[in-house]
């Protein structure tokens, strides 16, 4: 391959597999197009259920889960912008992981199943550069989803319920000018949570060349560190859980805005991310490339 490079005239590795190429790749994919279909239903989807089974909030038994989030569906249909919120919290725990997983789980691992691989990397595409255009593609996906959500969100919920403040689990309201603002935040720290699932879906993917194994193997693992949350008898332990600070973000939802939560959680989601980045590269740097 290095004698390929050196001698083939205006060969430039920075310009092989250009992220507008792997993106309209990634794009046209019917995966793509089912996952987006589901999330934009979704919002849609609510508003029957809540049309047929009346305004949120009507049963309070006061058990589990605490009062922020049981207030935050009592207020769904409050306006468009505790729609869309509302929207984000009940998919946040497992809906957006499903896209995430898909997405980065999928792209290496689908191109070694359908034997294109080998194919790509004797373009020849640098290993390090078809991996970077890759995640890249990925992760670019992954936001998109987490924005598409809550953006049909606010759009049906402000022509169902109006246009208004944003009630405050904690009472209070925001005024619609800084309901956008918040919601920005939600999703930005939601796709920087996930980052832990981008993560293990990438390495699983450039260990196998089944796209299913990649995407449930990071599901799976998302889920068992949700299920290591509920264990109290670990204590402090949980708080290198990234999962313990999923739902950090509930603290852009109160009166003056609260940054530790998010700010830990940030934390922890990214250091394990670079880790397991760093893994999915190196293993990929050394895999035997064969279909």
């Amino acid at each position: 391959m290095s004698t390929l490079t050196e001698s083939a005239p205006g060969y430039r590795a920075g310009r092989t597999l250009p992220f507008g190429v792997e993106l309209v790749r990634q794009l046209k994919r019917r995966r793509t197009m089912a996952m987006g279909g589901v999330l934009a239903a979704l919002p849609f989807v609510l508003i029957v259920a809540f049309a047929i089974g009346g305004t949120p909030g009507g049963d309070e038994d006061g058990g589990g889960g605490g009062g922020s989030r049981l207030n935050l569906m009592d207020t769904a249909t409050s306006s468009g912008a505790n729609f869309a919120a509302t929207c984000l919290f009940v998919s946040a725990g497992f809906l957006l992981v499903v896209p995430v997983a898909l997405f980065c789980g999928d792209t290496v691992a689908s191109e070694a199943s359908w034997s294109s691989l080998r194919y790509l990397l004797a373009a020849p595409v640098p290993r390090s550069r078809l991996l970077w255009s890759k995640l890249a593609v990925a992760l670019s996906m992954s936001l998109a989803a987490m924005v598409l959500l809550p953006v049909v969100g606010l759009a049906a919920g402000s022509a169902a319920y109006g246009w208004g403040p944003l009630e405050l689990p904690t009472g209070g309201s925001l005024a619609t000018s800084d309901a956008v603002p918040r919601l920005m935040i939600v999703i930005g720290y939601i796709f920087v949570s996930q980052l832990v699932t981008a993560g293990l879906a990438f390495w699983l993917s450039t260990k196998t060349d089944a796209p299913l194994g990649a995407v449930g193997g990071a599901v799976g693992l998302t889920i068992i560190g949700n299920v290591l949350d509920q264990v109290t008898a670990l204590g402090d332990w949980r708080d290198f859980l990234p999962a313990h600070w999923q739902f950090a973000w509930a603290d852009a939802l109160q009166p003056q805005l609260e940054w530790t939560g998010m700010l830990k959680g940030s934390a922890i989601s990214v250091t394990y991310a670079l880790v397991l980045f760093a893994l999915a590269f190196r293993n990929f740097s050394r895999k035997d490339i064969v279909s």
